[in-house]
């Protein structure tokens, strides 16, 4: 067991969490094709599912957020964390990790509280431009520090961190079917401006009302839309379309499973602020409106949004002010060559390549400290 080098890599919760978690799994095998890497989520949440579906072994944890608006239902949660506390343990004891890695969500921070326990060198990847609790409360703790965004020193030490960028979905960059094609790929007119609107893994509120209202705008528009509703939203929207008619120049879905051909039909993707999303777009130089969501901590997406606004890389609708002006705005956008071939020149100049490979040599190279032959 000894021969091999073995990583725990913890978080997840939303696809924000998980595709960097496996890029960064992805990079470790590239460079140690030996690798023997363990996941460890949260029971109930996506990467249960996720991630045995690129290849790798997980371990779910029981632990959950607190309930703020019912203080009595976090009692539950406590013992949750604890009896989490205790599953960590045993899984870092019976996998023998040389290195752990954090990419935030909940079931971090009892994996690599009890890792650093038993010293065992920890890694945490924080891809926001405002660090989430879980990281800030690990950074004590952590070896090394990974962010995407300048002046995080604000929440982490700064002899720890490193400026690696957020790793992608590899399949991204991989993609080399032409616009037109991938255009064609979804049934549409390759001539026309083409509009691709995403709310995340989970889907959108917001973003999705700015369509069902103006489902006329929609229509008379001359411009095509590809939606991903969410699988929250995904059947209440189909029985609003069936009422309302579904314009023709419209495409509904709930999840897109390749987003690489969705990323390269459209000239113009809606999108809320989440940093991993925010990196592709870097990466792909793709035109974006944000439409930061205000449910996450501290605000962070209208953040990371305006790290790209205040250089001229991106455009910035607020939540609240989305279902009335997203969609007429995404039309004249769409329809102003000079402004997208603008956005796409300013957001390229933000990219940071080779995150995935960057943390993965730092994971490795902790692992070779913790003087553990392998």
């Amino acid at each position: 067991m000894k021969d091999h080098l073995r990583v725990i890599i913890s978080g997840g919760g939303t696809g924000g969490h998980i595709f960097p978690a496996i890029s960064i799994a992805n990079a470790v095998k590239a460079l140690r094709p030996d690798a023997k890497i363990l996941f460890v989520g949260a029971q109930g949440r996506m990467e249960m599912q996720r991630v045995p579906a690129a290849g790798y072994d997980i371990k779910g944890l029981p632990i959950c957020g607190f309930d703020r608006k019912n203080l009595l239902k976090n009692i539950k949660v406590l013992y949750k964390i604890w009896k989490s506390q205790q599953m960590a343990k045993k899984i870092i004891t019976d996998f023998q990790p040389q290195v752990a890695v954090g990419v935030g969500g909940y079931a971090s921070g009892p994996t690599l509280n009890k890792a650093a326990a038993m010293g065992i060198p920890c890694l945490i990847q924080e891809q926001n431009s405002y660090a989430g609790v879980t990281n800030k409360l690990l950074a004590k703790k952590a070896a090394k520090i990974c962010v995407a965004y300048d002046g995080m020193e604000r929440f982490f030490p700064a002899d720890k961190i490193i400026k690696t960028g957020n790793p992608v979905r590899q399949s991204l960059l991989e993609t080399t079917i032409s616009h037109e094609d991938a255009i064609r790929s979804f049934g549409f007119d390759p001539t026309k401006k083409t509009v691709l609107l995403v709310g995340g893994s989970l889907g959108a509120r917001t973003i999705n009302e700015s369509i069902i209202r103006h489902l006329e705008l929609v229509r008379n528009s001359g411009v095509q839309f590809i939606w991903q509703t969410g699988k929250y939203y995904h059947a209440q929207i189909l029985e609003e379309l069936q009422q309302k008619g579904q314009p023709n120049n419209l495409i509904v879905t709930d999840f897109i499973s390749d987003m690489g051909i969705a990323y390269k039909a459209a000239d113009l993707v809606i999108s809320r602020a989440g940093a991993s999303s925010i990196s592709e777009f870097c990466l792909i130089g793709k035109p974006v409106i944000l439409v930061p969501s205000p449910n996450v901590a501290e605000d962070h997406q209208t953040k990371n949004a305006m790290a790209l606004v205040n250089v001229e890389a991106a455009l910035f609708v607020k939540d609240q002010e989305a279902p009335d002006q997203l969609l007429s705005l995404a039309i004249t956008i769409v329809n102003d060559d000079a402004k997208l071939k603008s956005l796409q020149e300013h957001i390229l100049k933000l990219a940071l390549p080779d995150s995935a490979e960057i943390i993965a040599k730092e994971v490795i190279k902790l692992a070779q400290q913790a003087h553990q032959p392998f």
